[in-house]
């Protein structure tokens, strides 16, 4: 199974942006754990701090399930929800944090609704457990 896990603005910044909240951890470091726990799938990974960049990539449809953390994009784009919408296969939103500890704003996810399911609050844990969902 080829699945593209990928990541919105500031997530290039994961284990060094307010480790209080997202952890020590790089996402470079934790796919390699990710690539080597699953190594039954074809693991790909893209994150861009630009929306078009993000909504071209899902077009590209290169892949049979996808994991996404759209960063601050969860929360106002509509076009990113559109694009999840169109994509018949199977997508898991994943948070790292609790968006529903955090500020009001990050409480709503426009995305959300166009996926399969959402993780929320389970660290960088949470990109593990949406690819077991996708067994």
């Amino acid at each position: 199974m080829k699945v593209l896990i990928i990541n919105g603005p500031n997530l290039n910044l994961l284990g060094t942006r307010e480790p209080e909240i997202y952890g020590n951890v790089s996402m470079e470091s934790y796919l390699e754990n990710l690539k080597s726990e699953f190594q039954s799938h074809e693991i790909q990974y893209y994150q861009s701090n630009i929306e078009g960049e993000l909504i071209n990539r899902l077009q590209e449809d290169n892949f049979d399930a996808v994991v996404i953390n759209p960063g601050a994009f969860t929360h106002y784009s509509y076009a990113i929800a559109d694009c999840l919408k169109n994509i018949r296969k199977p997508k898991v939103e994943v948070h790292i944090s609790n968006i529903y500890k955090r500020e009001e704003f990050r409480q709503k996810s426009v995305t959300a609704a166009n996926t399969d399911a959402v993780l929320s609050g389970f660290g960088m844990d949470g990109y593990r457990l949406a690819l077991l969902s996708l067994k």
